[in-house]
């Protein structure tokens, strides 16, 4: 289905602006297309994950993927723009600036721990109203859990190059794709030293290492649901497990059987 840009926003753009208000907005979308918004910001600080889906964060000059699963913080005046790979479920919540003091003052995507697991879906369910005593006290343990909890390197930075974007999203749609540099140069246009050349520039990683890591996020919420190494190894165009597992741990710290049990590393 092809990309669709979200007409309205989450939540009323005086509601984001605004200074005062409940300290924390909830709000959730499900599209069976993708969704796409353009590069915007806001003062409120936004904590933002998806249900199901992979989601292209574009933060400042940082370019993220982020599998379901986990989530991601973006700071009060953080420019940012937001695009969906498949269909898109997630959700945002919103802190004012005045709860965002104590709070990372830039972007990260982290695993969130069992108490923040918990905790989102009943702020959720709020209805925009101010906060009692007890949605108080809730709020400031999800603020808690944010300030404490460790970033991962799910960093993944995006070509600009037309051409090359074409071959970032092939990927990210069929990673078990096992394509050549030469196979890709062809295909696109270009001589194989020239898209060599030209990956290098635009990501600081080579083509290999990039589809590389994508694997890897492409694996975490596969992990974290269950699946089996060896089922996602092979899905995902390795010939061995093992040859998975020594990249995985590479780009994570860990093995792929110790973050399927909840642990994301250091």
């Amino acid at each position: 289905m092809a990309e669709q840009t979200l007409q309205a926003p989450l939540i009323d753009p005086a509601l984001a602006e605004a200074s005062a208000g409940p300290p924390l907005l909830g709000a959730q979308l499900a599209m069976q297309g993708s969704r796409r918004t353009a590069r915007h910001q806001h003062a409120r600080g936004q904590l933002l994950g998806a249900h199901t889906g992979l989601l292209r964060i574009e933060a400042g000059d940082t370019h993220w993927l982020l599998p379901a699963g986990h989530v991601a913080w973006l700071p009060p005046r953080h420019p940012h723009a937001l695009f969906s790979i498949g269909r898109f479920d997630g959700w945002s919540l919103y802190f004012s600036a005045e709860t965002c003091t104590d709070l990372p003052t830039v972007p990260r995507i982290f695993q969130p721990s069992d108490l923040l697991r918990v905790a989102v879906p009943r702020a959720l369910q709020w209805s925009g109203q101010a906060l009692d005593a007890v949605q108080q006290r809730l709020a400031g343990v999800i603020s808690d859990e944010i300030a404490a909890s460790p970033s991962l390197p799910l960093a993944l930075p995006q070509p600009s190059d037309r051409r090359l974007r074409r071959i970032a999203s092939a990927l990210a749609r069929a990673p078990h794709d096992t394509r050549t540099v030469e196979d890709w140069a062809a295909a696109s246009g270009l001589s194989s030293r020239s898209l060599a050349r030209r990956w290098q520039a635009e990501t600081n990683m080579t083509l290999t290492h990039w589809r590389q890591r994508l694997r890897v996020l492409l694996a975490l919420p596969r992990l974290l649901a269950g699946e089996p190494v060896t089922t996602v190894a092979l899905s995902l165009g390795y010939d061995t497990p093992s040859s998975f597992i020594a990249v995985f741990k590479r780009e994570m710290g860990v093995t792929p059987a110790r973050y399927g049990k909840g642990d994301g590393g250091d």
